[in-house]
């Protein structure tokens, strides 16, 4: 045995098959530009056509991996390089977005391919955001024709909630805004949001997104003011446009009075002093005294910390406003202001729940210190009230309601005996 000739040992590898999962396939988009090309070279300018070769396509071809070259062939024909012009030594179509007629039905029809493609591959939605924020900071790169479609398009697909305002906000890029890119743009794709929906679709969407105050930004800071906005917009046919910024400017100065007055009083400034710095806002800022009197209700009502037991917050709400119904006296000279205040009131009170059962005490303080009329709070349960907890709010007045009826034909009754 000692004679047998050890073996010696050898080394042998095992070869392991590579999963495909695991292989990193090299980023290679030419073979799938060239691909789409294709289909929309055969489609042509059929965009129904266009929508079924695109959905057909999505099984075969990865759209998730090349999202921006499929977005950037459908809107320019062709890959972009950074600054907006066409990649040279790329495959491209003549049949896109900027190589078509420049109309709204066109770009309607367009906009139904992007809104088509997006519903059936909703991986795609993200990618799409994306590309409109880049094709926005490439606009100096493309002809004013070429603007003028991306812009009528990102109109209506913001009309109809398939891109989030916040794309907008590439417009407020530096360079865009110093040539004067941004606001020629912006009255295009307005315009075209507008006549799709409304202004009030614009203005809902522009708020979601925090971007209600940031429209000045389109113009450069020497020029960003209301008055340089204004005209420019409503030179351009946009007065909707002028009035929402107007609105939002008159908003932003409230909030700031609001703020305002409710440090003055936890300073304790004296009333007479709060009241003229409130007059003196009034006639600087065009507010009404309704509106006025709303914002120095919330104001009062804000100076203080409440209690949160319902049985005791009436109690510290009525010395409260005892104690500050000189502000609201001077701001209620109106018949309109008187009511405006009511309403406040009420719905202070719905949106407060543990203020719901002291509402008719805080009316009957108000009118007992000759802030409302009498009048007044007849209109206000007669037919002027809000449909918040209406029911609980005038069947709490009803008594006194009644009271002051019979008053008032009391008070008639001895008129006509004299």
């Amino acid at each position: 045995m000692n004679n047998q000739k050890q073996q010696k040992p050898t080394l042998t590898g095992q070869r392991f098959k590579t999963r495909k999962r695991d292989e990193k396939e090299r980023f290679d988009p030419t073979q799938f530009q060239e691909s789409i090309v294709q289909g929309l070279n055969q489609t042509g300018t059929d965009l129904e056509a266009v929508a079924k070769f695109l959905d057909s396509s999505g099984a075969k071809l990865d759209y998730r991996r090349y999202a921006e070259t499929l977005f950037d062939i459908l809107v320019a024909g062709g890959m972009l390089a950074p600054g907006g012009a066409l990649s040279d030594d790329m495959t491209r179509t003549n049949f896109c977005l900027f190589t078509a007629q420049e109309d709204v039905k066109t770009m309607k029809a367009y906009a139904q391919v992007f809104n088509k493609l997006i519903r059936r591959y909703k991986y795609l939605e993200k990618g799409f955001e994306e590309e409109i924020k880049k094709l926005l900071l490439f606009l100096k790169g493309f002809s004013e024709s070429e603007r003028n479609k991306l812009a009528m398009l990102t109109g209506i697909l913001l009309a109809n909630g398939s891109l989030p305002a916040s794309i907008l906000s590439s417009l407020f890029n530096d360079n865009l805004v110093k040539e004067g890119v941004s606001p020629a743009f912006a009255v295009k794709l307005f315009k075209s949001w507008i006549n799709e929906k409304d202004i009030n679709s614009v203005a809902a969407s522009l708020r979601k997104v925090g971007m209600d105050n940031r429209l000045m930004e389109l113009f450069p800071v020497n020029k960003r003011s209301y008055d340089h906005f204004s005209k420019y917009f409503t030179d351009a046919g946009l007065k909707e446009l002028s009035d929402f910024a107007r609105n939002q400017q008159s908003l932003g100065a409230r909030k700031e009075l609001q703020k305002e007055l409710q440090e003055q009083m936890s300073q304790g400034v004296s009333f007479k002093e709060i009241i003229a710095y409130g007059k003196e806002e009034m006639k600087k800022s065009s507010i009404s005294e309704q509106m006025m009197i709303g914002i120095m209700w919330t104001s009062v009502m804000s100076s203080v910390e409440w209690n949160k037991k319902e049985e005791l917050v009436t109690e510290q709400a009525i010395k409260h406003l005892k104690q500050h119904s000189p502000l609201l006296k001077a701001f209620t000279t109106q018949d309109l202001s008187e009511l405006s205040l009511l309403l406040k009131v009420q719905e202070y009170c719905y949106d407060n729940i543990h203020f719901m059962k002291a509402f008719q005490k805080i009316v009957l303080l108000l009118y007992k210190v000759d802030v409302l009329s009498e009048e007044a709070v007849l209109k206000w349960y007669t037919e002027a009230h809000l449909a918040k907890g209406k029911s609980v709010f005038l069947e709490q007045m009803k008594k006194f309601v009644e009271w002051l009826k019979n008053a008032e034909e009391e008070s008639e009754s001895e008129e006509e005996t004299d």
